[in-house]
């Protein structure tokens, strides 16, 4: 196809054109595309969407949707107008996508689809909808697309890869900082002056002075839709002689301005029509022709303003520009809004639309209402069981607006401030909460109001706010819901646990001195792990270690609710490593992963991911940790969040990249500070623990040990210090320190009682014993930690038993464990740790030969981990719905990996892989 089919009627748009008929070339050849056209209004998108639509029949499919101001608030209305013509396709979708999909778009009743599960489903629909012919999507007017429907199209637009579907956005180019922000971008702006001059002309049927031409062009920047309207707006005089073009007014406001102009010469019931059809953004002239036969104006009465081209009248109502529904519906008295709104709300059906309906009534009320208060709180409720919690927020602050009872105020403001927090909107929350903490509260409201007040500054930035909130909200729900209250303690622990050393007056050990006197528990797992915990921090590992255990226990063997289970099981996780329990952790952290990841709660999935990275990390699996460090990226991107990058620093902590480390370092650390994650420094002091002992840079590594170790109630990796600091300080010649280091962490090792450590216990009461009792402690550290799954911990055994065989002149018995270390060391792909297991064995009089694993390394993360998943039988549905991927970019991962490892076939993978 070349750039000439209708460039007649796109004056001065050739290189535009080129650009979308190579878009469409190569969707026809499969390949995915994005192109976000940016510009300001009437510079000519839509011509250039409508001229892309002109040429994919009969070989592609086209899907067309506009955004609609009046319709931002509505959830996933931009999503439904693009995807409904395809739903003869749902019933293709994997079952969670499909429910999602159908909740989402109010074709069924169900809990609330998380967004990012709604944008896999989409993608999925999109890609087997491809599969017959290729697609494009054409979305007008993205800056009012509902928030859910542009995520989800962002979302949708980052992972395409090898499917043959194409998404193409016009965009009003003020609106930078949309979800689109970073996608392939085609910048239009206004015509040359010759092409300016050429579409003049098509309009100025007498002969106007060339310096006025001149300035028409300059003053319109060359933009199509004022070239052709602002002549309009001017008498003959005025535009013969250049009066009325010196008004210093922005271009839009100058264009819907003269709209505005045109639409006083129209008589009354057109005007009125011309509202109507404002205000109802579908389109339905059905609907339309009803609502304004209710106003007593004939569906002709349309007929002047279709002969002045404001509107076009076929399938659907068209405005010529969204200048135009703009102009129409800002020039309109108030009382024709609210009688054009009744109206409507009159002819919308109560069973197929009642949430239009509701919003149209909640603009014809002229005061309160309460009648249409409570539909609009029903309507809240259905916003957020389809995951639209900015439309349960706008519906909500509508009902407070029309609600007249005090008494009712505050539980609806609450709740709108709740679902603003949850959307993301954490000013307009704190806004919504002011107001309600002004009002007289009973108790349980203001401990929600607490509670809510709380969970913003977590939210916000984690700081230390975040534990004297909750434990306050905590203590004041007791009197009133015993379980609450209980929750509310363990979220507390939690943020304590996380806020860790940049905690004020109250922390972790606060909050669970509190928490022991709490009501009593009712043996569900969150309570046996509230009160293990509890008893953990303030009595010690001695005392807290066996309730913890039990606690963990029941997590491992009792059915514990999703919801539970997706905002808790990262906490009994942290329990499980806190108490060396390393087998509940890989079930912990592995059913928190696959939940989150089937629930598409990209909330937690990042807390998921983290946590299954770390026992990736000690289990020596690095491949499989590099490809969540890839999953956590691209999920952060796909979010916004700023999270530091805590798994890429452990990661290259334990590879001994120190070079990557230094970077790295000062952004986490600048992060975890931001965000009052103290948790976060003691993870970056660890970290340069585990490098600088790889590197044998043992002084160093003892100074980062001891801040890392310096803040035992944040538990975890503040334990782990203590490990890298008996190894640090014994071989930088302080045994007292290192004595002092291994007392602390044998209060935490012989408590627990597990092989890992056990095993890491008698690995550190080696560096500080002398002769038969050191072997003695090195021969049960390689025994014990050798049967569990820590072979990071396992090769470090034998890399310092080797160690010092060598240097007890031992160089024969050195050699098998330094060979053992360093093959292992090299395998996992710890690099310092092998270097350092090398020069040893160099030292001992062996040659060093080189092990090679270039197969694996010649994967990237994400196929690595594709054939991984593919290795372990998992079809290409289900690894696209787990890493977020159409079935077909699957596919195309696996092409790449059986080329790069001479393979032909999914078969052949596990033998491959397990011998790279």
């Amino acid at each position: 196809m070349t750039s000439h089919r209708q460039s007649t009627e796109l004056c001065g748009r050739r290189s535009e054109c080129v650009t979308l008929d190579a878009l469409v070339g190569q969707v026809r050849t499969g390949a995915s595309q994005v192109l976000v056209l940016r510009g300001e209004a009437g510079v000519g998108k839509t011509a250039l969407l409508e001229y892309l639509a002109t040429g994919l029949q009969p070989s592609c499919r086209l899907a067309w949707a506009a955004g609609v101001e009046s319709e931002a608030e509505l959830p996933f209305s931009g999503l439904h107008q693009l995807c409904a013509p395809m739903l003869d396709h749902l019933d293709r979708l994997a079952g969670p996508q499909r429910a999602a999909l159908s909740t989402a778009f109010g074709m069924r009743m169900g809990p609330p689809p998380d967004r990012f599960l709604v944008g896999l489903a989409v993608l999925s629909l999109l890609a087997d909808v491809a599969e017959e012919r290729p697609l494009v999507c054409v979305i007008d007017d993205a800056q009012w697309l509902d928030h859910i429907s542009a995520q989800t199209l962002a979302f949708v637009a980052r992972r395409l890869l090898a499917d043959p579907v194409a998404l193409v956005f016009a965009i009003r180019g003020e609106h930078e900082d949309s979800e689109l922000a970073g996608q392939p971008t085609m910048d239009v702006r206004g015509l040359r002056d010759a092409d300016a001059h050429e579409l003049l002309d098509t309009v100025l049927t007498s002969n106007v002075d060339h310096r006025v031409r001149e300035t028409i062009v300059a003053e319109t920047r060359g933009n199509p839709l004022a070239l052709l309207e602002l002549p309009r707006g001017l008498s003959m005089a005025e535009l013969s002689f250049g009066f009325g073009l010196a008004d210093a007014v922005p271009l839009e406001t100058h264009l819907e301005r003269g709209f505005s102009q045109r639409l006083t010469g129209l008589p009354g019931p057109t005007r009125l029509f011309l509202l109507a059809a404002a205000l109802e953004p579908v389109g339905d002239l059905s609907l339309l022709g009803r609502a304004v036969q209710r106003l007593d104006v004939d569906f002709a009465a349309s007929a002047p303003a279709v002969r002045a081209g404001l509107i076009e009248l076929g399938a659907r109502v068209r405005f010529r520009h969204p200048l135009v529904r703009s102009a129409v519906a800002r020039a309109a008295e108030v009382t024709d809004l609210r009688a054009v709104h009744l109206a409507l709300a009159e002819e919308t059906d109560p069973e197929l639309d009642p949430d239009r309906r509701a919003w149209h009534r909640a603009h014809a009320a002229s005061g309160p209402d309460e009648e249409v208060a409570v539909e609009l709180e029903k309507s809240a409720d259905r916003a957020r069981a389809r995951g639209g919690l900015a439309a349960q927020a706008a519906f909500l602050e509508r009902a407070i607006e029309l609600t007249d009872d005090p008494a009712r105020r505050p539980a609806r403001t609450l709740a709108a401030a709740g679902a603003r927090h949850q959307s993301g909107s954490s000013d307009a929350a704190l806004a919504l909460l002011a107001e309600v903490e002004t009002a007289p509260l009973d108790g349980p409201t203001r401990a929600r109001a607490e509670v809510l007040r709380a969970q913003i500054a977590f939210f916000s930035s984690h700081g230390r706010d975040a534990p004297p909130l909750l434990l306050s909200a905590a203590r004041r729900m007791e009197g009133f819901d015993e379980a609450s209250a209980r929750d509310i303690y363990l979220d507390a622990l939690a943020a304590g646990l996380m806020v860790g050393r940049l905690a004020g007056k109250v922390g972790a050990r606060e909050v669970a001195g509190t928490a022991r006197g709490a009501p009593p528990s009712t043996a569900r797992p969150a309570d046996l792990l509230l009160d293990g915990l509890a008893l953990l921090m303030t009595d010690g590992y001695a005392e807290g270690v066996r309730p913890l255990q039990l606690a963990l226990i029941a997590w491992r063997t009792n059915e514990v609710p999703i919801t539970d289970a997706l905002r808790w099981l990262w906490l009994a996780t942290h329990a499980a490593h806190d108490i060396w329990d390393d087998e509940s952790w890989e079930v912990f952290c592995t059913r928190h992963l696959r939940l989150a990841r089937q629930a598409g709660a990209l909330a937690v999935l990042p807390i998921a991911l983290n946590s299954r990275m770390g026992l990736h990390f000690l289990a020596g699996e690095f491949a499989e940790a590099s490809a969540l460090v890839s999953e956590l990226s691209t999920v952060n991107e796909i979010m916004g969040n700023q999270v530091p990058p805590y798994g890429a620093l452990a990661l290259a902590a334990w590879q001994g990249r120190q070079d990557i480390v230094s970077g790295l370092t000062r952004t986490t650390f600048a992060g975890a500070v931001e965000r009052g994650e103290g948790m976060g420094l003691t993870i970056v002091d660890y970290s340069s623990a585990v490098l600088h002992n790889g590197l044998g840079q043992h002084r160093a590594a003892m100074r980062a040990a001891e801040r890392g170790a310096g803040y035992p109630d944040e538990l975890g990796f503040s334990t782990w210090s203590l490990v890298e600091l008996v190894e640090a300080a014994a071989r930088s010649g302080d045994p007292d320190r290192a004595a002092d280091a291994l007392e602390s962490l044998i209060g935490t090792t012989s408590a627990s009682g597990t092989e890992w450590a056990l095993g890491i216990e008698a690995r550190s009461r080696a560096q500080v014993s002398q002769g038969d009792v050191a072997e003695g402690y090195y021969v049960e550290a390689v025994e014990r930690l050798g049967r569990t799954r820590m072979r990071v911990e396992h090769a470090r055994a034998q890399l310092l038993y080797g160690e010092w065989l060598r240097r007890e002149n031992r160089r024969r018995d050195a050699r098998s464990l330094l060979r053992s270390a360093y093959d292992l060391l090299t395998e996992i792909g710890a690099e310092a740790f092998a270097e350092r297991a090398g020069r040893e064995l160099v030292a001992t009089g062996e040659t060093l030969r080189r092990r090679s694993v270039e197969a694996r390394e010649g994967l990237t993360a994400q196929e690595a981990q594709i054939a991984r998943l593919a290795a372990e039988g998992r079809t290409n549905p289900e690894i696209g719905a787990e890493l977020f991927i159409s079935p077909r970019t699957v596919e195309w991962h696996l092409h790449k990996v059986f080329a790069k490892l001479g393979i032909g076939s999914r078969r052949e993978l596990s033998g491959t892989l397990l011998n790279a």
